[in-house]
Parts: structure tokens; sequence; C-alpha cells
């Protein structure tokens, strides 16, 4: 990632010159959506430069969010992106990274009575980029919160969790083995040296692992699906069936179709009908 800076400005004169593109108005009338885990392992550069001078500029709106998320992080603070604007290309031109606590509470009908806790409180921090020919910039940013922030507790926003790919084939291997979630995480805990040091928790990895096993079948499945085909195949000619299997002779994917839904097909087109639940818990779906 690189990135350049115009001179001559701090950081204190660029708050009080610099007045965001949007005012709140405008601005509650965008979707919010927080900013989850990446995939994006790559070390983020420095960020002391943003804290001392403004006009960063970046070779693409990824660089400009993982660089945010940075600062975010080594601040204290949650990252949400809160605004953006597409050209006639559908090419972003404008966005917002705000603080997760911007924002107001919306209280909901559905139960007045016990509302869920929020942590919206309209906090003023965020930083708005333009895009500049093929790159992005810093037009303005608000640095101050209305609210305490702490770098010991930046791991506990969803933002900032991400499970690395060692943490990944650790607990792969462990659920393969059949030890528990709470026992797998355990391990991982230790030999990190304790929770603190860990960018995630045992929730991110129960949900890792659920996503891992939800398209797996069980051992000899695949090959039992295979031969009742080949038994339907042999009662009805016009019963047709395809199988997509990985490199590793994993099955993902399953097409069939018996003499009865191709001539429905023919009379009515196109028609999807979905197939119960059944059997989820067995294959961990």
């Amino acid at each position: 990632m690189r990135y350049s800076i115009e001179p001559g400005l701090n950081l204190d004169e660029v708050a009080e010159q610099n007045r965001p593109v949007l005012d709140e108005d405008d601005e509650d009338a965008f979707i919010v959506e927080e900013i989850g885990d990446s995939s994006d392992e790559r070390q983020v550069k420095p960020i002391r430069t943003l804290e001392s001078r403004k006009g960063m500029v970046f070779d693409s709106e990824d660089d400009a969010v993982r660089f945010y998320k940075g600062y975010a992080k080594k601040k204290g603070f949650g990252v949400m992106r809160r605004t953006t604007r597409y050209g006639e290309d559908n090419m972003v031109t404008y966005f917002t990274l705000a603080c997760s606590r911007q924002g107001k509470t919306q209280c909901s009908e559905k139960n007045s009575f016990m509302p869920n806790p929020s942590t919206r409180m309209q906090c003023p921090a965020k930083s708005n980029f333009s895009r500049r020919e093929e790159k992005f910039c810093i037009t303005s940013l608000t640095l101050d919160h209305n609210h305490p922030i702490s770098p010991s507790k930046s791991r506990f926003f969803r933002c900032h969790k991400k499970l690395d790919l060692h943490s990944k084939r650790r607990l792969e291997l462990n659920d393969q083995a059949g030890i528990r979630m709470n026992k797998n995480f355990g391990s991982l805990v230790m030999e990190a040296g304790g929770y603190g040091n860990l960018e995630f928790g045992e929730k991110e990895c129960r949900n890792y692992l659920q996503e891992k096993r939800r398209l797996q079948l069980g051992a000899g499945d695949a090959h039992a699906v295979y031969q009742y085909f080949l038994r339907m195949q042999s009662k009805d000619p016009d019963f047709f069936h395809v199988m997509d299997v990985a490199e590793d002779g994993r099955l993902r994917n399953v097409f069939w179709a018996d003499a009865r839904s191709r001539a429905a097909y023919e009379s009515y087109w196109d028609a999807i009908t979905f197939d119960t639940t059944y059997l989820t818990n067995k294959y961990k779906m």
C-alpha cells in the first residue's frame, strides 16, 4: 500500500478547516453497514502519519479501509461504513468510515418494554474518502469521540476480529479428531498465552467450523447417493442426475430430475422447489 501526503497542515488545523461533506440529516438517510471480519491478512502500515498530516492518498478503496481499520484498532474503537456513493460507471466515488457508535438508537415496536441494549450514541468521529482519478483521498476527518476509547478492548469489536490461517487449520484438525469446541478453543488460548493475545473469541471459532461443516457429507454418504441415483435410473429411463465432485473427492453439488419433474417443466417452464431441513442436524448443516 502506497500513499502520499499534502504538506503544511497539522491535524488540528484539518479538523477545524475541513467540515464533513454531508450534514447529519443527509447521512442518516444512508444505510449503516458495519465492517466485518476481513480475510486479508496483510499487515497494516504504521498509522502515525494519519495523526499528523492531511491529504493521505491510497491506491485503492481496500487500502483506505484497511488503513483506517488499523488506526481504529490502535485507538480502541470499532469501525462501520456509514455512506457510499457511486458514479455513472457504478464505481465508488465517495464513502465514509465512522466510529461504530455513530448514529441514533432506534427503538423497535416489537418489544418496547424490553428493548435490546444499543451502543449508538451519535459519536462524531469519522473519515471521508473521495475518489481522485484511480485513487482515494481523505477529504475530511473528525477525530474526537464523545465516549471513552480503550486500545486494550479493540479485540472485542467485530471489525477487528480475525481468524488467521494457523488457527483455522488447528480448529479443523481438532474438530476432525472429535475435540469439543470449548477444548478446541482452549488449546488456541493456551498457545497464544491468554485470551488477551487472541484477535477472536470462541463465537468466531464456532461460526467458522459451522460454515466448514455446512456443505460436508459424512463418510460414504456421497457414494450412497450415487448408488441410489443408479437404482432410480434403472427403474426410470427419464431419470437424470449430475454430481459435482471436488478434486479431493468431496461432493459439492447435486442435481437430479425424475420423469414427473421433467414433464412439469415442459408444462410450466421454470419451477424451483426447496427441500426441507430433513437430516440437517445429522450432516451438521
